[in-house]
């Protein structure tokens, strides 16, 4: 018995175990917000090792998985636009064609391949959108998918390796969902900070700046000490914004005496800066 034991002990770690490598293509995820919207994208990050890759290992002009091992997945928390056109929120395959001067990015509803498809479905195809290319100045020697340019409304979506970059644009549903969210929190019981993100979200994107006035106001009278430092820099901004300068220099002077308190000298600059320009 005791051998029989032994021998399963031995056979069961024999089995067990497993060589740990670094992977020759690590995987990479990446989470990004753009406005309200969470894009995330898990792809493996092929090297270069001294290959010449668009137009060698890569071929120009035909399907390209875009990574390596399984397939690249960009998923999407909302509806977007990409490239001009509707995509609805989910999963999907990215597959490429690189061209010499531009590349077909194609979203595929069908995102469990390992590579691409053996069978090209026409029909999984979500959309398919021309990318633009750069060339830069260097080479990139990991291939590397990232969102840059980022804004409230938009990012760019870029395909880097070697030294070509090829990009295109997504448009997120931040402005629908701000509003609404605006809308639906503002009939019901809203905070003083509710009121001072409308009149925030109104100012940065250059809405109606009365409006945008009208409910700091209102989070100023909700509040017992009235407006921390950082907040009555922004209705400072809004007055000026308005053409209400000296209104909104006796704000930015009580946003300095604030600042000053808490010890925030980068406050105290900014608006003594703005205080110098709407003096003159």
């Amino acid at each position: 018995m005791k051998k029989l034991a032994l021998l399963l002990f031995l056979t069961t770690a024999f089995v067990s175990a497993q060589v740990k490598a670094p992977q020759p293509s690590p995987l990479a995820k990446t989470e990004q917000m753009v406005g309200l919207t969470e894009i995330t994208i898990a792809y493996s990050r092929p090297a270069m090792r001294e290959r010449t890759i668009f137009g060698g290992l890569v071929p120009y002009n035909k399907m390209w998985r875009t990574g390596a091992n399984e397939n690249t997945k960009i998923t999407f928390s909302d509806d977007v636009k990409i490239g001009g056109k509707k995509l609805e929120k989910g999963t999907y395959a990215v597959f490429t064609k690189p061209m010499e001067d531009r590349w077909e990015v194609i979203f595929y509803k069908d995102a469990s391949n390992w590579g691409l498809p053996k069978e090209w479905d026409k029909s999984k195809v979500a959309v398919n959108v021309e990318a633009k290319t750069d060339q830069l100045p260097f080479n990139m020697e990991t291939f590397t998918i990232m969102l840059d340019n980022l804004s409230n409304n938009s990012a760019t979506l870029n395909f880097i390796w070697e030294s070509t970059v090829a990009y295109v644009s997504i448009e997120v549903p931040t402005e629908e969902k701000t509003m609404e969210s605006i809308k639906t929190t503002l009939k019901g019981n809203p905070t003083a900070n509710d009121y001072y993100a409308a009149a925030n979200y109104y100012y940065e994107a250059n809405k109606d700046m009365d409006q945008a006035l009208e409910w700091i106001e209102k989070s100023e009278k909700m509040q017992k000490n009235g407006l921390p430092f950082y907040m009555m820099r922004k209705k400072a901004l809004i007055q000026a914004e308005l053409g209400m300068q000296k209104e909104a220099i006796k704000t930015a002077e009580l946003s300095i005496e604030g600042a000053k308190k808490a010890g925030n000298t980068d406050y105290v600059k900014m608006n003594e800066a703005s205080i110098e320009e709407w003096s003159n």
